[in-house]
């Protein structure tokens, strides 16, 4: 991380990602950690919604922050760490869906395949979802991608 200007570094904020980012590339393992825990569910959410699977969604973030331990000391502090980070699980997504595609395998089954049989009383808001999961089945990628970042993850455009 260089560049420090007073008050953060390249123009932004100090956050506490940014001292654990620190922590970390000081030989801090532990703070790395409360990274991981910080962000994984934000990661597994998104992940589990563009790849369609909780499986591979867990697969693609734990991917995601060992690319991004490996390459913390390239992390600038440009950007929050949590971007930074989401860029790299996007990467990673794309990766995923690219190989799928290659391998002819279908989004439209996706939803087929995790329908739930069943609405339990007051199931209305699994139906609800449900049916926004099919509906995001039924997007290419990139509009998923940037629905998603947009409208779930609250990220700016």
């Amino acid at each position: 991380m260089t560049g420090a200007a007073p008050g953060g570094y390249n123009g932004r904020e100090m956050t506490d990602d940014d001292a654990l980012v620190r922590a970390t590339l000081e030989g801090n393992d532990a703070a790395f950690a409360a990274l991981v825990d910080r962000h994984a569910r934000v990661c597994v959410r998104y992940a589990t919604r563009m790849l369609g699977n909780v499986q591979d969604a867990e697969d693609a973030s734990q991917d995601a922050f060992v690319r991004a331990y490996g390459a913390l000391a390239r992390f600038d502090g440009s950007v929050a760490f949590r971007t930074w980070l989401m860029t790299i699980l996007i990467n990673r997504c794309r990766t995923l869906l690219e190989v799928r595609a290659r391998t002819d395998a279908r989004l439209d089954t996706l939803a087929d395949a995790t329908h739930a049989p069943a609405t339990p009383p007051g199931g209305r808001d699994l139906e609800l979802r449900d049916a926004i999961d099919r509906a995001l089945a039924r997007l290419d990628p990139q509009q998923r991608e940037a629905f998603l970042l947009r409208h779930v993850e609250e990220m700016g455009y």
